[in-house]
């Protein structure tokens, strides 16, 4: 076997160990775990998560996913918590620990103060007869059967089982609470992720006097004019009362062309395309992209209440905003 076949194996062995290990889990969501979701739920204050080594790793982030799901968190680290850094915690927070072993010397040691302050603890530990599982309120077990390491030392599969069992508490508290696609948009305004949860149609688009916009019974002159002046490659047709009636767009023209070169004597009304699609104002630019994407259109038309033409927005301009790629922080 060459050694590019032994790495690839390697590199299954690793991915299925680490999957199983995860898998098993499922059975120690239990009365336990639902404990410790009822103290998190119940918390007045914030989520102190604690934690040594690679365990301090997963630990923050687990604080990182809480608090972009509506639940205040701060990581504590063990070692400058018996320095001063313990003053940090109120008798409103919950504490968890988190440690493979539990029985982590310097997590260990905080027991016996977070007692005092008067916190629940909720531990993550993979020996559920260890110090720290006999000592906390809830224990959760994320027992592994052995790391994905050759020798059975570096944290590997315990530490993937311990960030999935965060998960789980992070998104069972996220539904129980329910915390909406709106309340996680407040936590993430920047990046593609923030435009796609924040971004207005009517940010992105050509509003008010700049809208293209004719009346049924304009010439084609006027049409063109209009749509050359506005530079969106398209024009709305409006009826007497000014709602919509139509749109003219670059590639009506062509098709128009296609058929006949007089077009001296024709109106708006005889060229345009009628009921074309339209979004409302105040809708998120991203569904506005979905809808563009789905009937292949480059222009859409945003109508007020009233369905009379508010702006336009152009596919070019919420690829250019961002819009177009995969959702990223």
């Amino acid at each position: 076997m060459s050694n590019d076949s032994i790495d690839i194996q390697t590199a299954k062995r690793v991915i299925r160990m680490e999957a199983d290990s995860v898998a098993a889990l499922e059975k120690n969501i239990n009365a336990s775990f639902q404990k410790a979701v009822d103290i998190l739920y119940a918390c007045k204050g914030r989520i102190v998560v604690t934690g040594m080594g690679k365990s301090g790793i997963i630990a923050r982030k687990m604080v990182a996913t809480m608090n972009s799901t509506g639940t205040p968190s701060i990581f504590l680290h063990p070692s400058d918590a018996v320095h001063g850094d313990l003053g940090m915690v109120r008798n409103d927070d919950v504490v968890i620990c988190i440690s493979k072993s539990g029985d982590t010397q310097e997590v260990r040691q905080l027991m016996p103060m977070f007692k005092r302050i008067g916190v629940p603890t909720i531990s993550m530990v993979g020996n559920m007869n260890s110090h720290l599982a006999s000592q906390s309120d809830v224990a959760l077990d994320i027992t592994v059967k052995e790391e994905a390491c050759p020798h059975n030392l570096a944290p590997t599969t315990s530490t993937t089982a311990t960030l999935a069992m965060c998960d789980a508490l992070a998104v069972t508290l996220l539904e129980k609470k329910n915390f909406t696609a709106d309340d996680f948009a407040m936590f993430h305004p920047g990046g593609n992720l923030g435009k796609r949860l924040l971004l207005k149609i009517e940010e992105l688009a050509v509003i008010g006097e700049r809208t293209p916009k004719i009346g049924l019974r304009a010439s084609l002159k006027d049409a063109i004019l209009e749509m050359t002046t506005k530079r969106l490659g398209a024009t709305s047709v409006v009826e007497d009362n000014g709602q919509l009636a139509g749109i003219i767009t670059d590639g009506d023209l062509r098709r128009l062309l296609q058929k006949t070169t007089d077009v001296t004597n024709l109106s708006a009304e005889q060229v345009m395309t009628r009921n074309p699609k339209t979004i409302r104002k105040g809708t998120l630019a991203s569904i506005a992209l979905q809808e563009m994407e789905q009937f292949s259109i480059m222009q859409l038309i945003i109508v007020d209440d009233e369905r009379k033409p508010y702006g336009v927005v152009h596919l070019h301009d919420l690829v250019r905003a961002g819009l177009g790629g995969e959702s990223s922080t």
